[in-house]
C-alpha cells in the first residue's frame, strides 16, 4: 500500500455491556471520526473496519474484536496486510493518569499500565507506536480500578467526554496531514472536558 494509507486503531471491548464505558473511549473517538466522514463499520478480520477517504489519504479505522488485552493480534494483522510503516499507525485509548478530557499524543513510549497497548507493544516488539491517550481520570477507591474503567460513564461525565470526540477527530486529521509533531504541539495542552 502507499504511504498515503493510515491505520487508526481505537481500543475497547466489543459488546453492549462495554458500550460507552471509560475503557471504550478509543472506540467512541473512532465512531465519531468515521461518522464525521460518512463511513460505517463492517465486520472484518479481527476487527470492525471502516474506510475513510480524505483528500489523497485513506484511513483504515479498526476496532479490534479480540478484546482489549489481545489487541496486538488485530493490529499486527492489519499492519502486515496494509504494508504500511509504523509511523502511519495511531492507537487511541483511555488513560487513568490523565485528567478527564485531556488529550496526549506521543510518537513512542511504554504502555504504562494499559494492557491493550502493552499487548500491541509486545506483539509488534517495539515501543515506536504513535498513540493518542484520552484522559478518563482516576477517581476510584483502592482496588476498584477494574470496576471504574468498565463502568459506563455517569451522565455528567459523558456530556464532558463527548466534547473531546471532535477535538480528537481533528487531531487524527492533523497527525496524518501535518505530522505527529504538529499534532502534539497543537493538542497536548488542551483539556476539553
Amino acid at each position: 500500500m502507499a504511504d498515503n494509507t493510515y491505520l487508526v486503531v481505537g481500543l475497547g471491548n466489543i459488546g453492549y455491556e462495554y458500550e460507552h464505558s471509560r475503557h471504550n473511549v478509543g472506540f467512541d473517538v473512532l465512531d465519531y471520526f468515521v461518522e464525521k466522514y460518512s463511513s460505517s463499520f463492517k465486520q472484518d478480520r479481527y476487527a470492525l473496519r471502516a474506510d475513510v477517504k480524505i483528500k489523497n489519504k485513506l484511513f483504515i479505522c479498526i476496532k479490534p474484536t479480540t478484546y482489549m488485552n489481545l489487541s496486538g493480534k488485530a493490529v499486527n494483522y492489519w499492519l502486515k496486510m496494509l504494508e504500511i510503516p509504523l509511523s502511519n499507525i495511531i492507537v487511541i485509548y483511555d488513560d487513568l493518569e490523565l485528567p478527564l478530557g485531556k488529550i496526549r499524543i506521543k510518537a513512542k513510549g511504554s504502555a504504562g499500565t494499559h494492557k491493550g497497548l502493552g499487548n500491541i507493544i509486545e506483539t509488534l516488539k517495539t515501543e515506536q507506536i504513535p498513540r493518542m491517550r484520552i484522559g478518563i481520570d482516576n477517581d476510584f477507591l483502592p482496588g476498584q480500578q477494574i470496576d471504574y474503567v468498565l463502568e459506563k460513564w455517569p451522565k455528567d461525565q459523558w456530556e464532558k467526554i463527548t466534547k473531546v470526540f471532535p477535538v480528537a477527530s481533528d487531531a487524527i486529521y492533523t497527525w496524518a496531514f501535518e505530522g505527529i509533531d504538529r499534532a502534539m504541539n497543537k493538542y497536548n495542552n488542551i483539556v476539553v472536558a
